[in-house]
């Protein structure tokens, strides 16, 4: 028997998630949000929590990402009809027309529709030989967590999109030095951080490499050999490196019960409503083929997909 039974359970406890489960108690649905369906354990919020400032967020000019994440919480933890559990949605059951999930916990919750706002893990570099001996010696993915670990240190930051120059612009506050190695010939960031990166003079840009090999002692990693030369050396050395070369969307579970993919893995959505193929089921944010992926436009999914759910159960009429 399920522990409760809901009108509509989010998969997910981001930002998406959170605004898909404050607009799904304004239409009067009792909501529930597993708010570690990430298959990571991140906090309430998701990854805007690991972002340093946002300043693309209508309705605030510049915050922490801990800041918005814990507001947009707030507010749907301000509706009674919604409940929030830290837990991580680890099998779906289709059964009829309603859905069993099951949690990493045990638990079982019974939903009348679910919407994935899962979002995505993040991708690492797996195929440079060194990466696995220095995972948590040197090696990080979030420079909100980790730059204050290195001052006065020489750090890379391998990638080249928005995230990767944000990160970038944060670690220089406290090292010395900033590399940014980019297997292209340009990084592609937001403008107004690529003017920021250009102005920076700890920060400096090696591009239309890739990095090759990680090497360090027992402690730490100390270097990198790129796979091409710079100043007529392979070898660079360093003393950390972040990694921000994109994100993987979690959809697992959604092919689970019969949810189409596409071939990145990413779950395909109606834009207008925000449905899959399967009766019942929502996709929002970062886990779907949205070309544009960014916390607002997710928040706008959510919003659509639980209004597309309200509609669903009233039509079809369907009961616990």
């Amino acid at each position: 028997m399920p522990e409760k039974k809901y009108d509509f359970i989010v998969l997910g406890g981001g930002g998406t998630g959170l605004a898909s489960a404050m607009y799904a108690a304004r239409l009067g649905m009792k909501t529930l949000v597993l708010g570690h369906s990430h298959g990571i354990e991140l906090p309430i919020g998701g990854t805007v929590t690991t972002t340093n400032v946002v300043e693309n967020y209508p309705g605030f000019i510049r915050l922490s990402g801990v800041e918005l994440a814990k507001k947009l919480e707030e507010h749907a933890k301000s509706y009674s009809l919604v409940d929030m559990i830290e837990e991580r949605a680890s099998e779906i059951q289709k059964k009829g027309k309603c859905f069993f999930v099951r949690t990493n916990k045990g638990r079982t919750y019974f939903g009348k529709t679910i919407v994935f706002a899962t979002g995505t893990r993040l991708r690492r570099l797996e195929r440079v030989k060194g990466i696995k001996e220095f995972e948590n010696k040197g090696i990080s993915y979030c420079a909100l967590c980790d730059a204050p670990l290195y001052k006065n240190k020489v750090i890379a930051v391998v990638g080249g999109s928005d995230t990767a120059a944000k990160e970038a612009l944060l670690l220089s506050e406290y090292a010395k030095k900033v590399y940014i190695i980019y297997r292209g010939e340009q990084i592609h960031p937001e403008p107004i951080n690529l003017e920021r990166i250009r102005k920076n003079k700890k920060i400096e840009i090696i591009s239309n490499v890739n990095v090759k090999e990680i090497f360090g002692d027992e402690n730490s990693v100390t270097g990198i050999i790129l796979d091409k030369p710079r100043k007529n050396s392979n070898s660079l050395k360093l003393d950390g490196i972040f990694v921000a070369i994109g994100h993987m969307p979690i959809s697992d579970l959604a092919k689970s019960i019969g949810v189409k993919l596409n071939k990145a893995g990413e779950i395909i959505i109606e834009h207008k409503t925000s449905e899959t193929n399967v009766a019942g089921v929502y996709a929002a944010g970062d886990v779907t083929d949205k070309p544009f992926k960014q916390l607002i436009t997710g928040v706008a999914d959510g919003c659509t997909a639980a209004h597309s759910a309200y509609e669903y159960i009233n039509k079809k009429k369907i009961e616990d």
